[in-house]
């Protein structure tokens, strides 16, 4: 019987001194101690785990039973009464054995552990790993640190909860285990604010810097991919309560305040391989982007933060990590990072930004982030967004910002939509211009004839692709309307009747050629598109069709048909402005040298 073997081997190892267990001891106490939780003696063992004869004994060999223990405690129903027996064994282990040893053990169990068993495992061993480390004497921060990085690195590759229903079910226990590792952390937290509160000169850094860099990794995982706001229903959200306990340890320990604004001068850690160093920095940004976001966005620790920072400085601190966030495709993330630029533009006054902050490449560079998220993001509520939020940063710039912000994206878009936004906000503009009493040197004279070589143009004169480009050309057209209606010859504010000419010549001339050699070209497909479905005695006919040099999918020959008059649709649409335009052109040049003569 296992209980008789146990006692067997407990007997003969009472008569012998500390210094005489043996490693043959070890093993016989952890097969019989193995043996009577598998054979259901879990009381029995527990009554000889109680005994203060034993104390010794389950002080140097306790540890060996942490791996079949959490085995049988998950074997059993919640309700059984010998997981009950199993879980006080667990709690005198952890107030008897070795420290040393059953930290190693407890350690070694959690990293064993995988899948679906993850949060149940740390969830259960939470609390001995906790009672063991507070009674450490050396290397406490050390064990402290290697115990939170194992916890979130066994966390990490699982499925965070996303929508309302994922985190109100929790599946793999995911919210109630980060919320249960964070009261894990709080003694130490408590320890490291106690000795700072004692001394203004704290030295002793370790365990402080590494309940830092769990709040770090904790900010990546879960945080940056968690769904943070407020939803109907939840009472609690877990993931909000781990955020506001993530911040409030940062900022109880000083480090809140010096990461949202002071890291970016730090020093990044040395490493001397590069690839570990690349990681180190990846991580990092991807953690200050999201403490940024939770106290910007979300108002986590917003009270902490100090109300000297003007506007502008909080959006170019914000800057980098708005690059960061917006670099990534989750949604979940992206959206953060639209979120938190939304959140900084929205402080600011219009026209209040300075030019100068265009000099910055982090400036640029997220201004072509939107861009891509614009044209490119296959989420509809998030290309929308992006837009709104492109039209927000336009407004807070000054005239010289916006005169050079639109000088860079008509450069670098490379996508007719976003010209043809761009060239309406350049119309905007010289209206208020026009329409004002004072001199707006940007949208008017030399300065505007420079930006209008750009828009009044065509990328590839007469062979331009008139199809893809038309809401830049439509945008273009429209404008050129607009200044010839408003602007009188003799005023010419906006030296637009200057240029006349070179408008003509690079613009409005090739126009006109592409527009007749297109039509010519989509005219004559539409005749033989027709006439190759009467050969064909079916409209149902399968074939493939090529359009702004694009191949279209298959289609019938009664679908293209339709596409190919779409196009005919928009070039005479086109063609009228056009008309329209030189009409004008003419009609106020004839008016002037009519006074003239």
């Amino acid at each position: 019987m296992a209980v008789d073997e146990l006692q067997a081997i407990i007997q003969r190892c009472q008569i012998l001194e500390e210094a005489d267990f043996k490693g043959e001891d070890f093993n016989l106490f952890q097969v019989a101690g193995q043996k009577c939780l598998e054979d259901g003696y879990a009381a029995q063992l527990l009554e000889v785990i109680q005994n203060e004869k034993n104390k010794v004994i389950i002080k140097n060999m306790g540890w060996n039973l942490i791996s079949p223990l959490v085995r049988c405690i998950f074997m059993y129903k919640q309700e059984d009464d010998k997981r009950g027996h199993c879980l006080r064994i667990l709690d005198q282990l952890a107030q008897l054995c070795n420290p040393k040893e059953l930290f190693l053990g407890l350690l070694e169990q959690i990293e064993q552990t995988s899948g679906e068993h993850v949060c149940q495992t740390v969830m259960l061993l939470l609390q001995p790993l906790q009672t063991v480390l507070l009674k450490l004497q050396n290397k406490k921060a050390y064990s402290v640190g290697l115990s939170l990085a194992m916890i979130m690195n066994q966390l990490t590759p699982l499925p965070v909860p996303y929508t309302k229903q994922q985190i109100q079910e929790d599946k793999l226990g995911l919210c109630q285990c980060c919320n249960a590792v964070v009261d894990f952390a709080k003694p130490f937290v408590n320890e490291v604010v106690k000795n700072m509160e004692k001394s203004s000169e704290y030295n002793d850094m370790e365990l402080k810097e590494e309940l830092k860099k769990f709040c770090m990794q904790s900010l990546k995982y879960p945080l940056l991919t968690a769904q943070l706001e407020h939803l109907e229903g939840i009472e609690e959200h877990p993931f909000r309560h781990f955020a506001t306990e993530i911040t409030d340890i940062l900022w109880n320990m000083g480090e809140l305040i010096p990461l949202v604004f002071v890291h970016h001068k730090g020093k990044s850690p040395h490493w001397e391989n590069q690839e570990f160093a690349d990681i180190e920095r990846k991580n990092s940004a991807d953690s200050l982007a999201c403490l940024s976001y939770l106290m910007f966005v979300q108002h986590f620790g917003v009270e902490c933060l100090p109300v000297v920072f003007s506007p502008s400085y909080l959006l170019l601190c914000n800057m980098t990590h708005i690059e960061v966030l917006l670099k990534r495709t989750e949604e979940s993330v992206l959206s953060k990072g639209l979120d938190l630029f939304e959140s900084c533009l929205l402080r600011m006054e219009d026209n209040s930004l300075l030019h100068h902050y265009l000099e910055l490449r982090g400036f640029i560079n997220v201004t072509q982030d939107l861009v891509k998220i614009m044209t490119l993001c296959p989420m509809e509520h998030l290309r929308k967004k992006s837009l709104n939020i492109l039209q927000l940063f336009i407004d807070k710039f000054d005239t010289e910002g916006k005169y050079t912000l639109f000088r860079c994206l008509l450069k670098t878009s490379n996508h007719a939509g976003v010209e043809g936004y761009i060239i309406k906000n350049i119309k905007d503009q010289i209206h208020l211009a026009l329409t004002k009493e004072y001199d707006n040197i940007w949208f008017t004279g030399h300065h505007l004839i420079s930006l209008l070589d750009l828009v009044l143009s065509l990328p590839e004169g007469a062979e331009t692709d008139l199809l893809q480009n038309s809401d830049r050309i439509m945008a273009s057209l429209n404008l050129l309307r607009y200044l010839v209606i408003k602007d009188c010859e003799s005023d010419n504010q906006t030296g637009v009747w200057t240029t006349l000419g070179k408008i003509e010549q690079n613009f409005l001339k090739p126009l006109r050629v592409g527009l007749n050699m297109s039509k010519a070209h989509y005219e004559a497909e539409i005749k033989n598109k027709k006439e190759n479905r009467k050969e064909a005695h079916s409209s149902n006919t399968v074939c493939s069709v090529t359009v702004s040099g694009e191949k279209m999918p298959a289609m019938t020959t009664g679908m293209q048909l339709q596409v190919l008059h779409s196009a005919l649709f928009t070039f005479d649409l086109i063609e009228s402005v056009l008309a329209r335009v030189e009409e004008l052109i003419e009609v106020k040049t004839k008016a002037v040298m009519d006074e003239n003569s």
